[in-house]
């Protein structure tokens, strides 16, 4: 399965998704790779951070290149996640082009909202009516119990058409840079931390299959 973790605005979080889900599939012994098809090239980075600090599991890193040769070129691995930008619209069409899923982290922010909604009618023309699971969770949350804007955003994502909501959303929280940047995932720097139970919830929504 090819899933592509992707939207049209920046700072939704999506290299730090893509390196936590790459992180926890090859845990549980999936045959994974990621595609960094992003210009920025964050995942990239944080892979080579991992790789230099000596951190197991490593992750086998595709280039877009291959990518481009299609499916065969990642026939070797059960799943592949594919990290997306904007900087380069011929990596993104090609991304979409290619997708089983698209996952899509969702700020809470009504801009977040209305950047999402324009990025599934995006994604309908690059698909050309072929069936893709689209999956879409908050990302980014407000962890204070005043604030409702993760709320609110929560509900206008589930009235959005053509895009599963999913439950479980990851708050705003520390440990996600923190880990991030020393090439950890989040539930390898603190597995009892409340973003290590954050992040397994979404990953169990994900795969419910690799936990039956």
């Amino acid at each position: 399965m090819i899933t592509v973790v992707g939207s049209l605005k920046g700072g939704s979080g999506k290299s730090t998704i893509t390196f936590n889900l790459a992180i926890w599939l090859a845990m549980a012994e999936v045959r994974v790779a990621v595609v960094d098809a992003d210009p920025q090239a964050t995942l990239s980075d944080v892979l080579q951070v991992r790789a230099e600090e000596g951190y197991k599991p490593l992750v086998a890193q595709v280039s877009v290149d291959e990518l481009a040769r299609g499916r065969e070129s990642v026939a070797g691995y059960d799943q592949v996640l594919v990290d997306i930008g904007t900087a380069s619209m011929d990596n993104l069409k090609l991304a979409l082009s290619l997708a089983d899923r698209i996952l899509v982290p969702v700020p809470p922010s009504q801009a977040d909202i209305w950047s999402t909604q324009r990025f599934l009618r995006f994604v309908t023309t690059q698909t050309g009516g072929r069936h893709v699971n689209i999956q879409g969770f908050i990302n980014r949350a407000d962890t204070h119990r005043a604030v409702r804007e993760s709320d609110e955003a929560a509900a206008a994502l589930v009235s959005l058409p053509g895009i599963q909501f999913l439950k479980p959303r990851l708050a705003q929280r520390t440990i996600f840079r923190r880990s991030f940047s020393e090439g950890l995932a989040v539930f390898e720097q603190e597995p009892r931390s409340k973003g290590a139970a954050e992040w397994n919830a979404l990953a169990a929504a994900l795969y419910p299959e690799l936990l039956s």
